[in-house]
């Protein structure tokens, strides 16, 4: 059974770092897109940051220079590294992957089930 298992929330001062660690397990053919959306309070679901199975990100205006998303292939694992953190950073944030399994000519978006981040002093 497919997996993406979260690691790395708590709670920071403004200011500080964090990094998020998601995990993929199980069988799994290939990795395509990997990346982390966050949802805040009575807010929709927002995309933080994305990267490809090349390496090519994109983020989110608001976290642009401060975030930063990378990925370990060989560990089918994804990251966030975040610095400078903020108030208005705090949600849940959640890992996505694209992913092939064997014999299978499509990709799956699979979730994490979320890992909270809380900045405040």
């Amino acid at each position: 059974q497919v997996q993406l298992v979260e690691s790395g929330g708590g709670l920071v001062q403004p200011g500080g770092s964090l990094r998020l660690s998601c995990a993929a397990s199980g069988t799994i053919f290939s990795i395509n897109a990997m990346g982390w959306y966050r949802q805040a309070p009575g807010k929709e679901r927002e995309l933080v940051a994305a990267i490809t199975s090349g390496g090519s990100t994109n983020y989110a205006d608001s976290v642009k220079g401060r975030f930063t998303i990378f990925r370990d292939n060989a560990k089918n694992t994804v990251y966030l590294q975040m610095n400078s953190l903020k108030p208005e950073d705090t949600a849940v944030y959640y890992c996505n992957a694209d992913l092939i399994l064997p014999g299978s000519y499509y990709s799956q978006s699979y979730w994490g089930q979320g890992t909270q981040v809380t900045v405040s002093s």
